[in-house]
């Protein structure tokens, strides 16, 4: 049987041989980009070069992404959603388009996967008054054997992609197309669990998603027309977990080998409850030992807010049961780590770390646990879920002992107006994308190459970038080091900066193969794998490191930097974080 490892393999080494460079997984938290939390989807951090910048690996790629989405956590419990998961992408920028892309696809998932052709069904747009119906990938999907049953037409809501939407909600500028998902059947027409009138877009489980291919063909003009694009890009995305599933014939991805082992340690020790907590306890643990792993820490802001949601629902639904999941924690954590072994090797490194951190949290929640447990009837039940982080059944159910009544319509208008919020800031924070970095958050990325180098002069070689993280306000850099910064050390890393800042260096892009970066003595910390060509930035004679963020011209535009905290992350990692200038 299938693992999610041998998928993942299959993938990259099937479009490999089809010409696509296997570039790295970019970091769950996007260094550079102060307008999104977390990479939610493999073509994010590939933007520019589907705007049109040239991409140093080339014009054909594949990747398998780590990505976190926490927009739609409440879905979470259910046999598909998760926070965490892996997209495998692969994208033309310019070069290949339907044809080929979908021979591929359909190749993959028959031949590569084994799943049966009469499983599979399609979708496509049908067409508005300014972007014809797609009879090209119907005409392509016909004669790669596909009946006209398993070929479905929808508008735009369903079939069209783009950053912002439909075409109507594009503003003027962005790219965009029509795109094609295909769809796994687990059921039969005549499955009486199904409805009759069943489709690949009915919510009943019959189908799952498992792939889209977006044919980005058209850019919003300013009188809002669409105009075909020049560069014509396909952007591919299929959830490693759900083809896993396919795979499998079992709608349940809390089945596959992520989750099996971490499941039956769970399974073992749960007194009450239900499948929908262990299922949420395994997706939060998940996503948070991934998060923890790129230097995250819980905190009542940011991506540590995030971090700390999800340990705490966590927490919860242990409560619920009746699992002591603090000494369950480390069995569960190693079974969720093995099924990454020799993919993430990190993870393993760390997991004491890891650990650690999450017991830490959960044992600061027990207090915040019990004190809300003292406010059932007291405060509102969405007062409740959004300050103690407890799920609205957990409220109906710790109400209903004290003999009150859980006023649902009240709670889910809130919940609404809440969700809408999300959402909301969510897509305005993407909208900005990776094309767009601000004057200052330039500077310090620039900056984050200047301190690292300056640590290793002042620290020795043994320090390595671990994380990263920029803001307009400040620049956050977490490295390889087993005790806290003296003053005198922290003076001294201070003072090169400044020094390499004065001098104004010049910061300089080269591209060139990965082999000739290394021996030039180029610094690569990513753990995954690199392309063969690689943008290096130098900085005068005294950095030079692979990256492909927003940099300065000179280093005199920085201006002078100060340091002004350190913390630390455990066994032998530190933060710290340095200002500029206000």
């Amino acid at each position: 049987m299938l693992t999610g490892n041998d998928i993942r393999s299959k993938y990259l080494k099937f479009f490999e041989s089809r010409g696509h460079q296997i570039i790295p997984s970019a970091p769950l938290i996007s260094e550079g980009d102060s307008t999104t939390l977390f990479t939610s989807s493999g073509m994010q951090p590939l933007v520019p070069y589907l705007l049109g910048a040239p991409h140093p690996a080339g014009v054909r790629l594949v990747n398998s992404q780590k990505c976190i989405r926490t927009q739609d956590i409440e879905e979470v419990g259910d046999n598909r959603h998760t926070t965490f998961f892996e997209m495998l992408g692969n994208w033309s920028l310019g070069d290949y388009f339907k044809e080929d892309q979908l021979a591929w696809v359909w190749q993959f998932f028959t031949k590569e996967v084994g799943l049966l052709p009469d499983r599979l069904h399609v979708t496509l747009f049908e067409g508005n008054d300014q972007v014809p119906k797609d009879e090209e990938s119907y005409k392509i999907w016909k004669s790669l054997g596909l009946t006209a049953d398993q070929i479905h037409y929808y508008d735009a809501k369903k079939n069209w992609w783009s950053r912002s939407g439909t075409p109507d909600q594009m503003p003027a500028g962005e790219p965009g197309g029509p795109d094609s998902e295909v769809f796994y059947d687990f059921g039969t027409p005549h499955d009486e669990k199904f409805g009759k009138l069943c489709h690949p877009n009915c919510d009943c489980g019959r189908f799952l998603e498992i792939g889209n291919s977006v044919f980005m063909q058209y850019q919003k003009q300013a009188d809002g027309s669409l105009k075909e694009l020049e560069q014509k890009n396909v952007d591919f995305g299929g959830g490693l977990e759900r083809i896993l599933a396919a795979a499998h014939h079992d709608p349940d991805i809390f089945k596959t080998d992520f989750f099996l082992d971490a499941a039956k340690v769970l399974e073992g020790v749960r007194l009450v409850g239900d499948e929908k907590n262990i299922r949420i306890i395994l997706d939060h643990l998940r996503a948070s030992l991934f998060l923890i792993d790129e230097g995250i820490k819980p905190s009542n802001k940011g991506q540590g807010y995030v971090l700390r949601r999800l340990i705490r629902r966590a927490a919860v639904h242990s409560k619920i049961a009746n699992i002591d999941l603090n000494v369950s924690l480390i069995s569960v954590l190693q079974k969720l780590i093995q099924a990454y072994d020799g993919v993430y090797i990190s993870l393993s490194k760390n997991q004491k770390i890891i650990h650690d951190t999450i017991l830490e949290e959960l044992k600061k929640f027990e207090k915040t646990l019990e004190n809300g447990l003292r406010q059932i009837g007291k405060i509102s039940s969405f007062d409740l879920y959004q300050t103690y982080g407890f799920p609205p059944e957990i409220i109906e159910e710790l109400m209903k002992d004290k003999g009150l009544e859980f006023a649902w319509d009240e709670f889910n208008e809130k919940l609404k107006i809440h969700q809408t919020t999300s959402r909301t800031s969510s897509a305005g924070m993407f909208k900005g994308g990776l094309a767009d970095h601000s004057e200052t958050v330039t500077k310090y990325h620039t900056a984050t190459h200047l301190l690292q180098q300056a640590l290793r002069d002042v620290l020795g070689d043994h320090v390595h970038q671990a994380g990263s993280n920029l803001t307009s306000e400040r620049l956050r850099f977490d490295f390889t080091h087993d005790k806290a910064l003296t003053a005198d050390q922290i003076n001294e890393v201070e003072r090169l900066i400044n020094e390499k800042i004065a001098a104004d260096l010049p910061v300089e892009k080269k591209e060139m193969a990965y082999a000739e970066a290394i021996k030039a003595g180029a610094l690569a910390f990513f753990k995954e794998k690199y392309p063969d060509r690689v943008t290096v930035y130098h900085i005068g004679d005294y950095s030079r490191e692979l990256c492909g963020g927003p940099h300065v011209k000179a280093t005199g535009e920085i201006g002078k930097i100060k340091i002004v905290k350190q913390d630390s992350l455990g066994s032998s990692l530190r933060r710290v974080y340095l200002k500029l200038p206000s």
